[in-house]
């Protein structure tokens, strides 16, 4: 297993404040991308989505829960599915209640919304003991709208900003409808609602969680892209199972 080369503490020292310096301009350009991302446009909402939740059936306002913004976790979970995407699972499981409770200081809520019919959802949140909120959108054009559920038969099909089919054959065609991760975030003036941002991909890790800590660890988040290459060959077989 590649580790890192042994040194003094002075080398290290040495090396650690030239790395300083660029973490410090990194920050300093990440409040910068965030001053563009505040500034950019919004669009209000003028379709009437409606969500199943414990409380019964709700509009897009009602997931706000009085609060002013809110951030919407598009979480995969196709209607024909029995159990959630075990990648969205493992972000979910990281979502503790003092999250929610630290966002709502600020006057934002934060949901889950999957395809998924409400009673299927309901027993995968109670197998995972989890207490946040989740709403179906079983039924709406919601996650075709936001792009998370890709179905030309439905709507043309892009991710991330880009055509379904210039990522290649296997994202057209017989392939579709499926299911892509994303979060979305609306701000709430009076009784009308406004889009303001939503990421796909890898911007998704914005949001930081278990990614974030070990990237600042020797072995980072140990998968196979990642350089200096070979500190991934001991993860695998250990990798936990977040469907379990």
């Amino acid at each position: 297993m590649a580790l890192p080369r042994i040194a003094s503490r002075d080398e290290w020292l040495a090396a650690r404040i030239d790395l300083l310096a660029e973490e410090k301009a990194l920050t300093r350009a990440r409040d910068a991308l965030n001053t563009k991302r505040r500034e950019l446009p919004m669009v209000e909402i003028d379709k009437d989505y409606r969500f199943t939740g414990p409380e019964g059936e709700v509009g897009l306002a009602d997931l706000f829960a009085g609060r002013r913004q809110l951030v919407v976790v598009h979480f995969m979970f196709d209607p024909s599915w029995e159990e959630g995407c075990p990648s969205c699972t493992a972000g979910a499981a990281e979502r503790s209640q003092g999250l929610l409770e630290h966002l709502a200081v600020r006057d934002t809520s934060l949901v889950h919304v999957s395809r998924a019919p409400l009673p299927k959802i309901e027993r995968y949140k109670a197998k995972m003991g989890w207490t946040f909120p989740w709403y179906s959108s079983y039924g709406s054009d919601f996650n075709h709208d936001f792009h998370v559920t890709l179905d030309d038969g439905v709507l043309p099909a892009e991710y991330n900003y880009r055509p379904a089919a210039a990522y290649g054959p296997t994202w057209t065609g017989d392939a579709q409808p499926f299911e892509m991760p994303g979060l979305s975030c609306f701000l709430r003036d009076g009784d009308r609602v406004f889009h303001t941002y939503s990421q796909y991909a890898r911007g998704t890790e914005s949001t930081g969680g278990s990614y974030y800590y070990l990237d600042l660890t020797a072995l980072g988040r140990q998968e196979d892209w990642e350089e200096p290459a070979g500190r991934a060959d001991h993860v695998r077989s250990n990798q936990p199972d977040f469907s379990s």
